[in-house]
């Protein structure tokens, strides 16, 4: 009995001081306070899935954390609402810190979270393994209005939202080229660099499909923010 009364006053207290840190009563670093907006030049913490997921329904909020993203984008008019498949706050990715094959449509946490992977996973494994910048990313795109696997029948894949983006390589600054489908069953720095990337990826998305998972996937990193958190 008595764990359960201290238990109930740790849950009063936390949920006090949740208040005071929301209602701005309680100053903490921004990095750490729930509400305040992600700034993608900052170390990633546990805080950053819960704010990459506010992220989604608050165009406004998106505006703000897009500022520190160095990405490049525009605004895309939303769907009709009898579309297959209705887009609604997606943006275009035209450009980012690292350069882009081409640009390509994002949900608004996709995008930030791309831009998150870009800084704190992408180049730091590509520094690690060859001591060099990732110049280019190279993807097979994003949006796609079809179920999963192209399926007739099934749920439809997060490409059909724009919250999907599937990455097949990279271009390195000396001009050489990192290929998942040529590179990741070797054993050299290539393969090591794309299972660090692989890994590292799993901090920024829910999501992250890799060549281990299936043979769909042989070619690309699939990467995601549905509500599913998978690591393969």
């Amino acid at each position: 009995m008595a764990f359960f009364k201290v238990l109930g006053v740790l849950l009063l207290l936390a949920g006090g001081l949740l208040v005071g840190i929301w209602r701005g009563w309680v100053p903490v670093p921004a990095e750490w306070n729930p509400w305040a907006p992600l700034d993608v030049q900052a170390a990633p913490n546990v805080l950053t899935r819960f704010k990459l997921g506010r992220l989604q329904g608050d165009p406004a909020l998106c505006d703000l954390v897009l500022k520190t993203s160095g990405l490049r984008v525009s605004h895309q008019a939303d769907s009709p609402v009898d579309a297959a498949c209705p887009l609604r706050n997606v943006l275009r990715v035209q450009g980012a810190e690292v350069g882009l094959s081409s640009s390509f449509l994002a949900s608004c946490p996709l995008a930030v979270a791309f831009a998150l992977f870009e800084r704190h996973s992408l180049q730091p494994a590509a520094q690690a393994v060859f001591g060099q910048a990732v110049t280019r990313v190279d993807h097979l795109g994003s949006f796609a209005c079809r179920n999963m696997y192209g399926r007739e029948q099934g749920q439809l894949s997060q490409h059909a939202s724009a919250n999907a983006l599937d990455i097949a390589g990279f271009r390195l600054a000396d001009g050489r080229s990192i290929n998942v489908l040529k590179d990741w069953p070797g054993e050299g720095a290539s393969a090591r660099f794309l299972r660090q990337v692989r890994d590292s990826a799993c901090n920024d998305f829910n999501v992250v499909l890799s060549p281990d998972y299936n043979a769909a996937h042989r070619n690309h990193f699939h990467l995601d923010m549905g509500r599913w958190w998978v690591c393969r």
